[in-house]
């Protein structure tokens, strides 16, 4: 054994150890990387979850105050009064509710009163203005009628509740309002009659909610929020936001094209990473999740979207990837010393392997090894030649499967001839012969009559076995060089090469139906069939395999071969 086999050797077990451990680094490293980004994004989607929670919150409890407030017997007073001192009285008491409302809750803009009359007048309104409440009152009262909330809350049943979508407030003289973002909450107030008296409104502030919502996001979170139609309501630049109140369209979808499942209601939630899907989530961690926001009337939805640097998310997996390479060097020095000891160790049986497999011929794998030995390299012959007689009988078994499927593959389980595919590949491979030196052929369809009269009378049995016999006769009536397929049912096809003239295609012809029309008997019954022949001629311009045999097969005519005194007779049909 030459020294140079120890090196190699060594070297080998080396950088074996040595991938093993960088590979097991590398999959810890990755591993941990993927465990990382994973809880970051069920992180992001738990908290978009919570963002939309207080969302639904902010919007139930308005809804719930403004039944509170529309329970107020003061507001029955409003409504069914046609003024007075009684009514003067009630308006400043609901007045003060209204501005204690606004007190409790700072993200309320408004609290009012509308009525059905006057256009929808406002009766009783209370504004939040610079964090204080103010009271508007006399000429300063608007009329709101042509407002989508007004009549549209009107229009629903007693203690309903209306919202509106999402949008900018452009109300004017609304104080704190006026332009900001934010939502109309709204229930309508029947009066003592039944005919609609008018409706108690409750203006949310978006713009502070979602300020809150995002104070209280982790640091580096990005906040993004769209409507049912993709239009950002929230976006970490507020140029982007509300595009479509001045005519232009910002959307999610366009800015993250992932999305879109999400406003086609076909995903409730989503959630992307730079490191499994680089192309869509770049260098970012996202979490999206569709949430309805409809109360009552409405059947309406919001995207919340949390987006994370990926680099932040990793950060904490870069103290692990240096310890994962000190462990890498320190298992490959020690896989470099074990390398060589175990080298030392293996080179005497290897020496003694090596003598014998000197013994074996690359090209002559049965050559006889030395089983009779009782040590390793005896067991080692033994274990080779059985596996070598596995291998050989494996071998034979897999030819034998493959000529076997290959010749089922192309020829016709019933009959034994060649099927169809079989058929117009020997034609294929004729016309490319014909059309560079003009080698003439023919195809000749063959169709048997009365064969469905055979197969209803007799059954499929009997007609197999006719199917049979005439495919037998076939064989001998044509020559050995002719090639015949079986089409399909009842349907055969004949390939025959070399020059022929109408006469000589008309006798084989004559002679193939007289074969046919031979009375067959089968299991004791004597049955006739006759068929009908067309045949197409090859070289032809611009000719293909499949226009040859419908050729072919348009011009077969019918005639019926039987015997009648010892001779037969051919009746062409028309």
């Amino acid at each position: 054994m030459r020294s140079g086999l120890l090196v190699k050797l060594a070297l080998l077990l080396a950088v074996f150890g040595i991938l093993s451990s960088g590979l097991t680094g590398y999959y810890a490293f990755t591993a941990n990387r993927t465990m990382l980004v994973s809880a970051a994004q069920g992180d992001l989607l738990m908290a978009a979850r919570g963002v939309n929670r207080r969302l639904q919150q902010a919007e139930e409890e308005a809804a719930d105050d403004a039944m509170l407030l529309a329970r107020l017997v003061q507001v029955a007073q409003v409504i069914n009064s046609h003024g007075g001192q009684q009514a003067q009285g009630a308006r400043d008491e609901l007045a003060q509710a209204f501005a204690g409302m606004l007190a409790l809750h700072p993200e309320y803009l408004q609290v009012r009163l509308i009525g059905a009359a006057d256009n929808g007048l406002e009766l009783v309104r209370v504004d939040s203005s610079g964090g204080l409440t103010l009271r508007v009152a006399g000429a300063d009262l608007q009329e709101k009628g042509h407002f989508p909330y007004v009549f549209e809350t009107l229009a629903l049943p007693a203690g309903q509740i209306y919202q509106s979508a999402i949008g900018i407030n452009h109300e004017r003289a609304a104080h704190d309002a006026e332009g900001r973002p934010g939502m109309m909450v709204a229930t309508p107030l029947p009066r003592s009659d039944g005919q609609p008296g008018g409706l108690l409104v409750i203006s949310l502030d978006l713009q502070r909610l979602l300020g809150q919502l995002r104070a209280d996001l982790p640091k580096g979170y990005q906040l993004y929020m769209a409507n049912r139609w993709g239009d950002f309501l929230v976006h970490p630049d507020p140029t982007q936001t509300f595009g479509f109140e001045q005519g232009r369209r910002i959307l999610m979808q366009d800015s993250f094209a992932a999305t879109q499942p999400l406003f086609e209601r076909k995903l409730n939630n989503l959630a992307l990473s730079g490191l499994e899907q680089p192309q869509q989530a770049a260098d970012r961690v996202m979490a999206f999740v569709r949430q309805p926001v409809g109360l009552g009337n409405r059947d309406d939805f919001v995207v919340t979207g949390l987006v994370q640097p990926l680099d932040a998310v990793l950060e904490s997996a870069a103290p692990l990837g240096l310890r994962i390479i000190h462990m890498v060097l320190a298992f490959s020095a020690i896989a470099i010393l074990l390398a060589v000891v175990f080298a030392r160790a293996l080179l005497r049986p290897i020496n003694t392997l090596a003598q014998a497999a000197s013994s074996f011929s690359e090209t002559q794998l049965q050559q006889v090894l030395p089983v009779e030995r009782n040590d390793e390299i005896g067991v080692l012959a033994r274990n080779f030649e059985r596996m070598q007689r596995q291998i050989n009988s494996h071998m034979a078994s897999l030819y034998d499967n493959q000529r076997e499927l290959s010749y089922l593959a192309h020829h016709d389980s019933l009959t034994g001839l060649a099927n169809r595919a079989l058929f117009f590949q020997r034609l294929e491979q004729l016309l490319q012969l014909s059309q560079r030196n003009g080698a003439p052929f023919a195809v000749l369809f063959v169709d048997l009559d009365h064969f469905k009269e055979v197969n209803d009378r007799h059954g499929h049995a009997i007609g197999d076995q006719v199917l049979q016999i005439v495919a037998r006769r076939l064989l001998h009536t044509v020559r050995g060089s002719d090639m015949v397929a079986r089409m399909g049912g009842d349907e055969y096809l004949i390939l025959l090469q070399g020059n022929f003239t109408d006469a000589a295609l008309g006798e084989l012809m004559y002679k193939l139906r007289l074969s046919i029309g031979e009375a067959i008997t089968v299991a004791g019954q004597r049955l006739e069939v006759g068929a009908s022949i067309g045949y197409s001629l090859y070289p032809r311009d611009g000719t293909t395999a499949e226009q040859l045999v419908n050729e072919a097969d348009h011009a077969m005519y019918h005639v019926k071969a039987s015997q009648r005194g010892g001779e037969a007779s051919a009746l062409p049909c028309g």
